[in-house]
C-alpha cells in the first residue's frame, strides 16, 4: 500500500518506483475509500497538488474526469460526494467535457443523502461539494452559466427531509453568487432561475414545523442577497467581486423571499 502521508510530508514529491498511471489510479481509489482518514487526508492533498503542478497531465486528467463522472452513479455515498471535488480540481485547470456536465446535472438534484458529516464515513457534504463544482463550471467559458443557475434552483427545490447542517447553504449561496459575477450574463438570465423557486415555495402554505426544503431555500437565498449586495469572495483571501446586474438580482431575490414568507 502506498504511504500517502509520507509523500505529502516530502512536499508531494513523485515516487520514482511506480508509473504515474498507477499512482493516479491509487489516488482515485483512495478518494472513494469509506475510511475518512484515507479519503480526506493525504491522498486528497497529493492529488490536488499533482494536478496543480501538472504531474497529472491533460490526457490523465481527462481520463480521471471521465472516471469521476461515472462515479456519480456509484452505490457508495462517499464515492459520489467526493467525485465533484476531483472534477473541481480538473476543471480548474481548464479541462471540461460535456459528458461531465451532463453527469453532474443528473446527480446533483437527485442525490438523497445530504448529510454533511457521518460518524463513520466522515465528511460527505454532497450539497457543498456539488456547489463548489457548480461554481467552477458556472465560471468556465465553455459552460452556459444559465444551466448552472437552473441546476442550483433544481437542488433547492428537490424534495428532502434533511435540513442543511454543515453550512451547505452558505456554500451553495456562494456558488450561485460566483456564477452571477459573470459579465456575459444577461439581466433576464441572472434572475429567471428564481422563477421555479418562487412558483414552488410561493404556493406552499407555511406552517410549523417548517419543511426542510423550505428552510434550506430561505437560508440560501437570504445569504445570496447579502452577497449580491456586498459582493462575492471567491475565497477568504480575495476581495469581493460584484454580482452582475446587482440591483436586478437583489430586487428579484427580495420579491421571491417576500412571496414565500407571506404565504
Amino acid at each position: 500500500m502506498i504511504d500517502w502521508n509520507r509523500i505529502e510530508a516530502a512536499d508531494c514529491a513523485v515516487p520514482d518506483d511506480l508509473p504515474t498511471d498507477a499512482l493516479v489510479g491509487e489516488l482515485s481509489r483512495a478518494l472513494a475509500d469509506p475510511d475518512p482518514l484515507v479519503r480526506d487526508g493525504a491522498a486528497y492533498t497529493v492529488l490536488a497538488t499533482w494536478i496543480e503542478r501538472g504531474v497529472v497531465d491533460r490526457p490523465r486528467r481527462l481520463a480521471l474526469g471521465d472516471e469521476m463522472a461515472a462515479r456519480f452513479g456509484d452505490p457508495e455515498v462517499q464515492a459520489r460526494t467526493f467525485a465533484p471535488l476531483v472534477l473541481d480540481m480538473i476543471v480548474e485547470q481548464g479541462d471540461v467535457r460535456p459528458a461531465w456536465v451532463d453527469a453532474f446535472e443528473r446527480w446533483y438534484p437527485a442525490e438523497q443523502d445530504l448529510r454533511g458529516h457521518d460518524e463513520k464515513l466522515g465528511w460527505l457534504h454532497a450539497v457543498a461539494h456539488g456547489a463548489d463544482l457548480l461554481a467552477r463550471l458556472g465560471r468556465h467559458p465553455e459552460v452556459d452559466p444559465v444551466r448552472m443557475l437552473e441546476l442550483a434552483a433544481a437542488r433547492l427545490t428537490a424534495p428532502t427531509d434533511h435540513v442543511f447542517d454543515q453550512l451547505e447553504d452558505d456554500r451553495l449561496a456562494r456558488a450561485i453568487g460566483r456564477v452571477l459575477t459573470r459579465t456575459d450574463l444577461g439581466e433576464r438570465a441572472a434572475t429567471a432561475w428564481l422563477e421555479p423557486i418562487a412558483a414552488g415555495y410561493g404556493a406552499e402554505r407555511i406552517s410549523t414545523p417548517v419543511s426542510a426544503g423550505l428552510t434550506n431555500c430561505l437560508r440560501t437565498l437570504r445569504l445570496l442577497y447579502i452577497m449580491a449586495d456586498r459582493g462575492v469572495r471567491p475565497n477568504s483571501e480575495s476581495a469581493p467581486q460584484p454580482v452582475h446586474h446587482r440591483e436586478a438580482v437583489k430586487a428579484r431575490l427580495a420579491e421571491v423571499l417576500d412571496r414565500i414568507v407571506k404565504r
